[in-house]
């Protein structure tokens, strides 16, 4: 395969997740938005949703504050913006048209179809009260294109590609979702542990449909530590770090296999994560510190993708 087709089918993948996180990262800010808060702008939990997004700086150089209607708009459908949803649908659709014949017919129109409907969205799906209602069209067109790739994909190289792009994105956005927990959506008055603190767990929880999923492996009330855990290294959790390293290790060497068993930096970096996370304790990681350990795992994923990078799509 051709890296300028392979970086096509890899950006596809991850517009398509990044419009999907941020779709759960607005969500959380909807659902925290109903808690009442003691800030005086409130804005802490739409704060927390630019923060989460990594568009803070680009964000409040046109910004004073963040309050619902701005950060609404910008994560939405600014296209100055190029993590918006509308800026993600936008140029996964053009990667996609860029590499048509290399997509199945469905994957193809799974992304076509979606680009279709966006274009008929008017100012009111925008708003506060059909907000929630456009998110859940968002999480269900990336859904249906993921699962469009995994039905009727040849499992072969472009296939790797693609996973390997959601997958990156995947792993950034649980990261940057619970380290901006502990440290912006947090009050500054409610202690770990308080009842407002449960409350934002479970709301991040249900951010990555995964509230069920932790009662069925705890059997027990939300509790941080056991949340971090299961979105950190339960391999089993499809949004967790763990899961997303797993697969990614195996399809990078699926994609070394294919092309003559030649290993690079890209490997080394995350057979690396991938072990830690495999064997790693929840325990070692709170006596580490929790931001210091999300804060280096960001660092490193975004270092993994460059290496990707070098290695397959130049």
């Amino acid at each position: 395969m051709l890296s300028r087709t392979a970086e096509n089918i890899y950006w596809l993948a991850r517009y398509v997740e990044r419009a999907e996180n941020i779709a759960r990262l607005l969500d959380v800010a909807l659902r925290m938005s109903a808690v009442p808060q003691e800030s005086s702008d409130g804005t802490n939990e739409w704060h927390s949703a630019i923060v989460a997004s990594g568009c803070e700086d680009h964000f409040y150089e046109a910004h004073e504050r963040a309050g619902a209607q701005e950060v609404i708009h910008y994560l939405t459908r600014d296209r100055e913006n190029p993590s918006s949803i509308i800026s993600c649908f936008a140029a996964a659709r053009s990667n996609a048209r860029t590499v048509r014949t290399a997509l199945s017919t469905s994957a193809w129109e799974a992304i076509n179809s979606t680009w279709l409907e966006m274009a008929e969205l008017d100012d009111k799906d925008f708003s506060p009260e059909h907000l929630r209602k456009f998110l859940d069209w968002v999480k269900e067109r990336s859904l249906l294109f993921g699962g469009a790739v995994a039905s009727t994909m040849m499992h072969r190289d472009g296939y790797w590609f693609n996973r390997i792009g959601a997958l990156i994105e995947r792993a950034d956005s649980t990261a940057r979702i619970l380290d901006v927990k502990y440290h912006v959506l947090l009050p500054e008055y409610e202690t770990i542990g308080g009842t407002i603190d449960f409350y934002q767990w479970a709301t991040i929880l249900r951010s990555v449909s995964a509230l069920r999923a932790y009662h069925w492996v705890y059997r027990d009330r939300v509790k941080p530590w056991l949340v971090a855990e299961l979105l950190i290294l339960k391999p089993e959790m499809p949004r967790s770090l763990a899961y997303c390293y797993h697969e990614l290790t195996q399809n990078l060497d699926h994609l070394a296999n294919a092309y003559g068993g030649a290993r690079g930096e890209c490997h080394r970096q995350a057979g690396k994560t991938d072990a830690f996370l495999r064997y790693g304790k929840i325990d070692h990681i709170f006596e580490q510190g929790l931001h210091e350990f999300l804060t280096g795992f960001i660092e490193d994923t975004d270092a993994l993708g460059l290496e990707i990078t070098n290695q397959y799509l130049t």
